[in-house]
């Protein structure tokens, strides 16, 4: 046997040792990236009767608005998903006040995917509609924020007094997307 042929078997035998010693590796990487990947696509939507909202207060405040987290949290025994922004308005003796929030383009949406208990997060900003002119405004006290999840047509109530528009006109509400995890980036209250 030749030394180049003695060359090639070794380095076909540590070619066969080192792929022996990594499937295992990626085999388990693979199967925990996939299944992570199969229950975001298994799971369902988030319904309205999965969900409770309510905001983390105190909010912090900056230039003529208040910023609140706005939290989602599935209360349900099964994994849903939120993808986008969740609707939101101020409401008076069950009447929306003014116009409906607006989208604040600051985050890209993400296919969200809430274990049982896991809550997400938005950002609400509440602009003191003071700022506003009370002809444009006609400031009134909201007592309720309705909030929709993403893609839902039902939706959820938090006790919230808030001065808000009662006319439509000046948009005083602006909301993020929806996102996941235990806080917002950049966001302290």
């Amino acid at each position: 046997m030749t030394l180049t042929s003695r060359l090639r078997r070794g380095i076909i035998a540590a070619s066969i040792g080192a792929t022996a010693v990594a499937l295992p590796t990626v085999a388990l990487a693979s199967s925990a990236g996939s299944s992570t990947v199969a229950s975001t696509a298994a799971a369902h939507r988030c319904y309205q009767d999965e969900l409770r909202a309510w905001l983390g207060v105190p909010g912090s405040g900056a230039a003529g608005s208040t910023y609140y987290e706005l939290e989602v949290s599935n209360i349900s025994g099964q994994a849903c998903t939120l993808y986008g922004y969740p609707g939101v308005s101020a409401l008076s003796s069950g009447h929306q006040d003014g116009s409906a929030a607006a989208r604040t383009p600051s985050h890209r949406s993400t296919l969200v995917l809430l274990e049982p208990g896991a809550t997400s997060h938005a950002i609400l900003q509440i602009t003191n509609v003071y700022n506003f002119s009370p002809s444009a405004c006609q400031p009134v006290t909201a007592n309720t924020l309705r909030v929709y999840a993403p893609g839902d047509y039902y939706s959820l109530s938090i006790p919230f007094s808030v001065a808000a528009c009662g006319k439509a006109g000046p948009v005083y509400l602006h909301v993020s997307t929806t996102l996941a995890g235990t806080g917002i980036p950049g966001y302290s209250a």
